[in-house]
């Protein structure tokens, strides 16, 4: 009997990832590869979109292996993304003209400080719902037409290809030089700088400001397109002629994944960084308390709906700083068993603005800082602080949310790497004061991804019918006494002031 299942393809900061998923929603094979992280210099980040694409073939191989499928039973594949990383390649050879520039990557402080200089950060936010920073594609991609030798002359004679990774990938699966797909969709384009966030499309004096040309960007497609972006190619990795109709970036995928559909729905991925959205339905809700405004997802020619998101750079990134910069753990796992060796942080806390800090203060000038240092302190106590530093970044987040939506959540749903962490979980609740809950799958991204290729051509028939698969496995009730909460958070504050203008 033929199987129907779908594949996930989930391209994230650190790793890629395949999931091969059932028409109940069951994930029936999987499979996952790290990729380089390259520091060329301070403050710069990189990826090698050539591996990353070797990585792709290679997890996808894996999966269907896991599952025991073959090409011709899967009926759709999805992407999904880590946003704003930025790609220029040649359209003809179908190689980059440079390494792909990380989301995390600051190089472009000096650029972002030229567009600001005339009408400030939120110059571009009435039309991008988006401030300007180093964060964003629009910034990387001029330093990249800037600073690449020959770049820009191909650029205008239609021989550059601008993309973010999902762009890459669907180029790649689709044919590649061999006519491949030059496509993304609203969720990816709304973290350019570029897009006109009402019109979902690419804005001429948005790209003047960036000296870019319009022929170099990718066509939006909706993010759950009935359409396809194109097919791969029967000699391909799936070995079999597949609809690719599915794109979201990383953070959508998960509002999407959760089952996040209705107004007031919120969730929080807890990855290389930490990043809470909030779905505000077809209404565009513009923030005054620096959160973005953003393209939460499109369902083929349905109105967009749209989130308040909080982007926080470093999380899960910290406890990798602090086993392979530091040396205090030697695997990420242990942190939990260290930092709950203490009954508190002593008094100490550790803010990670490695790369400045995001939401909500978008101050590119801060860097990272360990306060309240004595020599009481230990390991133990620095563990304990990067676990509270991600649950204080966030409370700043859901904060600003409830300043800008009027909307008190009654309930925050988790995922990510970082949730199978019982004290992080737990002081996360205690902080917000209300209940956070972790489904049964958690990778949340790569069901995201899933769920929308399948609703594309008819696995699942809607988002009812999704909602009905997502299981709730666990949930932290807050027991903090709210003096030691404010007093905790009163704290975390006066440590992050101790950041600002140090750059």
């Amino acid at each position: 009997m033929t199987r129907t299942m779908v594949a996930a393809i989930d391209q994230g900061t650190t790793s890629t990832r395949c999931l091969i998923v059932g028409a109940d929603g069951a994930v029936l094979g999987a499979h996952q590869l790290e990729h380089a992280q390259h520091y060329p210099r301070p403050g710069w980040v990189e990826h090698d979109a050539l591996e990353i694409w070797e990585r792709t073939q290679q997890v996808v191989e894996g999966a269907l292996k896991a599952a025991n499928a073959r090409g011709a039973e899967i009926a759709a594949i999805g992407i999904t993304n880590q946003r704003e990383t930025t790609l220029v390649w040649d359209r003809r050879t179908g190689k980059p003209y440079h390494p792909a520039i990380v989301w995390q990557d600051t190089r472009t402080g000096a650029l972002c400080r030229e567009l600001m200089a005339d009408a400030g950060q939120d110059r571009f936010r009435a039309r991008t719902g988006l401030p300007i920073a180093t964060y964003f594609s629009g910034p990387k991609l001029r330093w990249l037409l800037d600073n690449v030798e020959g770049l820009r002359e191909d650029a205008e004679a239609g021989h550059a290809l601008f993309g973010n990774i999902d762009t890459w990938l669907i180029w790649n699966l689709t044919g590649g030089v061999e006519g491949g797909s030059h496509v993304t969709d609203p969720t990816n384009a709304s973290r350019t700088l570029l897009m006109d966030l009402g019109r979902r499309a690419w804005d001429d004096e948005l790209l003047a400001a960036h000296r870019i040309p319009a022929g170099m960007m990718p066509s939006i497609r909706p993010s759950s397109d009935p359409g396809f972006y194109g097919q791969t190619r029967a000699d391909g990795v799936f070995g079999h002629r597949i609809p690719v109709c599915a794109d979201l970036g990383d953070q959508q995928a998960a509002l999407f994944g959760q089952a996040c559909f209705a107004d007031g729905d919120a969730k929080n991925t807890y990855g290389t960084g930490c990043f809470l959205l909030l779905n505000t339905g077809t209404k565009i809700v513009a923030s005054a308390h620096g959160l973005l405004t953003t393209v939460a997802y499109q369902i083929g020619d349905d109105a967009a709906r749209y989130a308040l998101e909080g982007s926080v750079a470093i999380s899960g990134a910290l406890i990798q700083w602090l086993r392979d910069n530091l040396g205090l753990i030697a695997t990420a796992g242990e942190v939990e068993q260290l930092a709950a060796s203490v009954e508190d942080n002593g008094g100490m806390y550790l803010v990670p603005a490695f790369s400045g800090l995001y939401a909500p203060h978008w101050r590119a000038d801060a860097r990272g800082v360990m306060v309240g240092l004595t020599r009481f302190i230990d390991k133990r106590h620095i563990a304990r602080a990067a676990l509270e530093a991600t649950a204080y970044q966030s409370l700043e987040v859901l904060e600003a949310m409830r300043k800008d939506s009027g909307c008190r959540l009654s309930a925050l749903r988790v995922d990510g790497g970082m949730v199978v962490n019982e004290l992080l979980m737990q002081f996360q609740a205690d902080m917000l004061s209300v209940p956070v809950i972790r489904p049964e799958i958690a990778e949340t991204t790569s069901m995201g991804a899933a769920f929308a290729a399948g609703l594309a051509v008819g696995v699942w028939e809607s988002e009812s019918a999704l909602s009905s698969m997502w299981r709730e496995a666990k949930r932290w009730e807050p027991s903090m006494d709210s003096e030691l909460r404010e007093r905790l958070f009163a704290g975390w504050e006066k440590a992050v002031s101790r950041t600002l203008d140090w750059i």
